[in-house]
């Protein structure tokens, strides 16, 4: 994992976080370090396990490099924040909130992923009522973090459960938007639907124009131009490539729905997944001490 920092602060301490980013080359994720800069309480949102798909080892270098950030500058860890189960990469919350104690906040209705997904991977340890988490967030709920709030917004539509997290001036979307030049989230997954994508991107869009997004992707159209993560509402509303300018909820959906047809599903769907909704946990491991993930045949 490459980490490159972007940070920012308004001159109104107290309403902007800070934010430095941290870019995984090989799934393409952005995760985040935020923290309020008159407190020093931080979160981390949407950190990386790495895993290597050919010969199954995992290792935490990259949710290492965030925590040495966080110790860097002397950061009070607070939360570890999922905006969703993700399905092309694996969670590092497990691992951080064993390291640090921080707990594990995901959308309340991360159940419904996990009834789906529980029965698919014979998952009898996985309770499919997010118990899995420490805390379970819905629309208009917030947490603390210094002098500032994390606001939970529920914007559905790539997974029933996503969440976007607002901190002062800066919204956390995960994969409902990505950079402008590359549009927005599929919403076939299980649970996934075009339309109310549209409406939680609508109820993005809703946020001051001066919003900074930050998206948990960048797969970099055609390779043209080095990664990005970072652009404003009112960026995204003139110029993205799928929902900019005055695109109407139909010609979304049928565009949406006929662009997801041609996708193939993320490499990592199967490990990821099983491990994500155990909240980064690894499954059970049998009586001799083995781990073992499950690739259910035909079953995608």
């Amino acid at each position: 994992m490459n980490d490159s920092p972007s940070t920012s602060q308004s001159d109104e301490v107290g309403r902007c976080p800070e934010v430095e980013a941290f870019y995984d080359e090989v799934t393409h994720t952005v995760s985040y370090l935020v923290h309020d800069p008159e407190s020093m309480q931080a979160a981390i949102i949407d950190p990386v396990l790495d895993y290597s798909p050919h010969n199954g080892r995992v290792s935490a270098d990259s949710a290492d490099r965030i925590l040495a950030c966080a110790e860097e500058r002397g950061l009070e860890l607070k939360w570890l924040l999922e905006t969703h189960a993700h399905a092309d990469h694996l969670s590092a919350s497990y691992y951080l909130r064993e390291r640090t104690g921080a707990p594990i906040v995901i959308g309340r209705h991360i159940d419904k992923v996990q009834q789906k997904f529980a029965a698919l991977f014979d998952a009898e340890d996985v309770h499919p009522d997010g118990s899995a988490f420490d805390r379970l967030v819905e629309e208009g709920e917030t947490l603390p973090l210094g002098k500032l709030d994390i606001a939970a917004l529920h914007t559905p539509g790539h997974t029933p459960a996503c969440v976007t997290y607002v901190i002062g001036d800066a919204a956390f979307i995960g994969d409902t938007l990505f950079m402008p030049d590359y549009g927005t989230a599929r919403a076939d997954f299980p649970g996934g639907d075009a339309a109310t994508l549209y409406r939680s991107i609508r109820k993005l869009f809703s946020l001051p124009p001066e919003t900074r997004l930050f998206t948990g992707h960048d797969y970099q159209p055609d390779g043209h131009r080095e990664p990005a993560w970072q652009s404003s509402v009112a960026e995204q509303k003139e110029s993205n490539i799928h929902v900019g300018g005055h695109v109407g909820e139909k010609s979304f959906v049928e565009m949406r729905e006929a662009r997801d047809q041609t996708l193939d599903a993320p490499k990592l769907i199967l490990p990821s997944l099983q491990v994500n909704i155990r909240a980064g946990a690894m499954p059970p491991a049998s009586g001799d001490g083995k781990i073992f993930l499950k690739i259910p045949v035909n079953a995608i």
